[in-house]
């Protein structure tokens, strides 16, 4: 079985590609449209410069190459949610080509092409035989990322497009919720021939669908059957794959050259683009700089960029050692109650600083790091650690063997730190009650 997507991601630029109708939302039903996003007589397309910005730097993030000139092309439209028939896109000559995209770390998809083009409107089904159409998205940029059927299961089609999303999301700000602002297509093929699935949004959705649609071709062909190439919409309600029409080649698009956009130089502007490190890209120089576990700094990543970007301060200023001890243990565990109050991590290096010099205790530092994270005072702080304590060692009482176990196989904590999580309910983080239980067990030992 191969899989390959496409993934279209809407550009948060502030107004659309090739006029500046907003891209915002509307207050009604094509109410952010013109004449040029509408294709009227006589209007012409400007290109918005911001665009081309965006597309450089995903096609650096991709390790693609970037090209040193681009232009656009008409592709002929079929369908009436693009007004103008045509839909202006890259053809001949991307923004980038030939990247390679790691899931993990490990695993190479290819990416064959990422391109730039403009947004159809929305279609909306009115019963049976009449559709509505809103072309407020019309116009709307788009950068289109084409892989190579790599990808061999729904789950790591799911798994690798939430990894995507993630770099995305942080190497060009995407707003919101960034998964809704990226469209799938989905081309699978379980023998010979592949059938595309359109415009699946959402990560649940990707793996449903291409879970229908491979059991659907299986059956097809152990049936002895052939499998047409064709396109397919997927009814998120009813979770199946529906045939919508006969799957188009390229050449039924009939491509030229858009006569009103220019060619692009883009080398200078490639040249002087800088983009951020991405999430998954800094997990594996982390693990690799300061030789931690790739699990403990993927972990660190996924928590948030910037406590990734505090462990890497302490590791440098103070040592790894005190980084995993102090950032991956009380940092990480209040780090959610610090971002919802406002607070700044900068608040704790100092006190990690303290400990390292002698200033105070170990217990000390993990008293204030969570006065620091969470904005709670040392007595209500002491209180509750007080009770996780209580919880902790009146189960290991009772329950002397995990003791044993424990030194044999570090697992058997787990039963420990379940009890407590339960008993507790919910008032410490799975991080504070793991630290806890793991530091009585082998003060025990």
């Amino acid at each position: 079985m191969k899989i390959g997507l496409e993934i279209h991601v809407q550009l948060p630029t502030k107004s659309k590609m090739f006029c500046s109708c907003p891209t915002t939302d509307a207050p009604a039903p094509n109410t952010h449209v013109c004449p040029t996003c509408l294709g009227m007589p006589g209007s012409r397309p400007v290109l918005n410069r911001k665009v081309l910005e965006y597309g450089i730097m995903l096609a650096k993030m991709l390790g693609c190459k970037v090209a040193d000139t681009t232009w656009f092309s008409r592709k002929t439209y079929f369908y009436p949610d693009m007004s103008k028939s045509v839909q202006i896109t890259q053809y001949d000559n991307p923004i980038g080509e030939g990247g390679v995209y790691y899931l993990n770390g490990k695993k190479p998809i290819r990416i064959t092409r990422i391109h730039v083009e403009e947004d159809p409107g929305k279609t909306k089904r009115v019963g049976d035989l009449s559709s509505l159409i809103d072309y407020n998205r019309s116009g709307i940029p788009l950068a289109e990322i084409v892989t190579e059927p790599d990808i061999s299961t729904p789950a790591e089609a799911r798994e690798f497009l939430g990894q995507l999303i993630e770099d995305i999301r942080h190497v060009i700000a995407l707003p919101g919720d960034g998964e809704r602002s990226i469209r799938c297509d989905c081309n699978i093929s379980v023998g010979k021939e592949r059938c595309e699935v359109k415009n699946v949004t959402g990560l649940k959705n990707v793996e449903r669908a291409l879970t229908f649609e491979m059991i659907r071709q299986t059956k097809i062909l152990k049936a002895g059957g052939k499998i047409d190439r064709e396109t397919r919409r997927f009814d998120e309600e009813r979770g199946v794959t529906i045939s919508v029409r006969k799957k188009e080649f390229e050449a039924d698009y009939g491509y030229i050259d858009e006569p009103d956009l220019g060619i692009y130089h883009l080398k200078e502007m490639a040249d002087a683009i800088k983009i951020k490190e991405s999430p998954q890209k800094m997990a594996l120089r982390l693990a690799h700089e300061y030789g931690i576990d790739q699990k403990a700094a993927k972990q660190l990543v996924t928590t948030s960029v910037g406590l990734a970007e505090t462990f890497e301060a302490v590791a440098k200023e103070l040592g790894v050692q005190n980084a995993v001890k102090w950032v991956s243990g009380p940092v990480s565990a209040g780090w959610k109650a610090m971002e919802a109050r406002g607070g700044s991590p900068d608040d704790v290096v100092p006190i990690i600083r303290r400990f390292v010099a002698g200033e105070i205790t170990d217990t000390e530092c993990a008293l204030e790091i969570k006065c620091a994270m969470t904005g709670e005072s040392a007595e209500s702080v002491k209180g509750a650690s007080g009770d996780l304590d209580k919880i902790i060692g009146e189960f290991l009482d009772q329950n002397p063997a995990i003791i044993a176990d424990y030194a044999k196989n570090e697992k058997a904590a787990n039963k420990a730190i379940g009890f407590v999580m339960k008993q507790s309910g919910g008032r410490f983080s799975s991080a504070e009650v793991v630290e806890a239980v793991r530091k009585d067990i082998e003060s025990r030992m």
